[in-house]
């Protein structure tokens, strides 16, 4: 078995030898910061106030997870660059200060521990990564989180696979990284059941084999807790994944652990 320096190691002569290596070329890609996708809010937010906002601006903790009330407030006003100018007077987080002037001050208009006098550290690429994710990979204090959009091609390798992808499948791959190299993968992503939503975390070894998958954020299904099929997800690989028929909570947990593995699959490996 090709061993892990080989998948991250130019210099590897089988890395030479072997093409497009699973990781190999994209994660270098993403550690020279060649090019970095954006959601549509960020990319918006930045046309509009001239800097990339964090996931927190409009999440709770991190891309992935719920929206706070400043997301809430944009997806409102239509998700589009309007709605920035339109919610620019109102309070998101009640701290006080509109969302407009704490954007203009760098501040996090949608976190009231952030403020025009004192905004914090939100914009600091450190304080970005979820404690979710950084517990799966204790010991790594280095961090890269990359949000990606879908492109049609990526959409129809995992047509191919199975599975169905679309831009509302856009994430944030928070990449782990240790003695400056890739060191595996985390994903927070949501499970749709019985009209309620729920999220996992899932983390990936450098060859994108499943570590861990765990639930976070199960106040609406609290039953997630107490499933069994997590357990079954780890060393396979995220191309591997099994899917599930029925409408029971296991199967909707596996059908959007396949979902999101197949989302690392065509985004991290090349063609």
């Amino acid at each position: 078995m090709q061993a892990d320096a080989d998948l991250i190691d130019p210099r590897s002569p089988r890395r030479q030898g072997a093409g497009r290596a699973l990781l190999l070329g994209t994660m270098l890609t993403m550690l020279a910061g060649a090019v970095q996708a954006e959601p549509l809010f960020a990319r918006q937010y930045k046309q509009t106030y001239g800097y990339t906002p964090s996931c927190n601006a409009c999440h709770k903790d991190g891309g992935g997870t719920p929206l706070n009330t400043y997301g809430e407030q944009y997806k409102e006003a239509g998700m589009d660059l309007a709605a920035f100018v339109s919610i620019e007077k109102l309070d998101a987080d009640a701290d006080g200060a509109p969302n407009g002037r704490e954007i203009a001050a760098k501040a996090n208009p949608g976190s009231d521990g952030s403020t025009p006098s004192d905004p914090g550290n939100w914009l600091d690429i450190e304080s970005l990564i979820p404690k979710e994710v950084q517990d799966l990979f204790p010991g790594i204090s280095s961090y890269l989180p990359r949000d990606a959009i879908l492109t049609e091609t990526e959409i129809q390798r995992a047509a191919d696979m199975g599975v169905r992808l679309s831009e509302s499948d856009q994430n944030t791959i928070y990449i782990p990284v240790d003695n400056r190299r890739p060191a595996g993968t985390a994903l927070i992503f949501p499970v749709y059941y019985d009209n309620r939503s729920f999220f996992l975390v899932m983390a990936t070894d450098r060859r994108l084999n499943v570590l861990a998958v765990k639930p976070l954020n199960t106040r609406l299904v609290p039953d997630a807790l107490d499933s069994q099929v997590y357990s079954g997800f780890e060393g396979v690989a995220v191309n591997e994944l099994p899917s599930a028929r029925g409408a029971n909570l296991d199967a909707a947990i596996t059908n959007a652990v396949k979902k999101a593995g197949t989302l690392l699959w065509v985004r991290l490996k090349g063609a």
